[in-house]
């Protein structure tokens, strides 16, 4: 049993998001996930449920994802931190606001591990962390 939480349908290819640069939209969810769900229907039901009560409020849902993905960073979960920004992206949410949340947790969990962050959210930006060689 699928998750609502993913639109029904095919894949679909991709969408532009901001300037122009190409994103993809989640249809489905990943395959473990389904797997999961099928061996733990009950499990499932019980995640739709949590999921449905934190929608309801007065956020909308760009900045519910944009305070999940500040969570997200909080707990240092990195899987959770890369699927939100790929959710962020498919929302339209700009790379630039998306790393405003990176810089946003140096404040709180430190430059260390907001360091750490970066390196898990750049590739979904699209961008590449390179190693820095330092010479003495």
């Amino acid at each position: 049993m699928p998750s609502r939480r993913f639109k029904a349908g095919p894949r679909p290819a991709q969408r532009a998001g901001r300037a122009g640069r190409a994103v993809r939209v989640a249809a489905s969810p990943p395959r473990a996930y389904s797997d999961f769900i099928a061996r733990y229907p009950e499990l499932g039901q019980a995640w739709d449920t949590i999921w449905a009560a934190g929608r309801r409020g007065p956020l909308d849902e760009r900045t519910a994802r944009l305070v999940k993905l500040g969570i997200a960073m909080g707990a240092f979960r990195e899987g959770a931190v890369r699927s939100g920004v790929r959710k962020a992206l498919a929302l339209g949410i700009a790379r630039e606001e998306i790393e405003q949340v990176v810089a946003l947790a140096a404040g709180t969990i430190g430059l260390p591990s907001t360091v750490a962050i970066d390196t898990w959210v750049q590739p979904s930006l699209g961008q590449r962390t390179r190693s820095v060689r330092r010479t003495r």
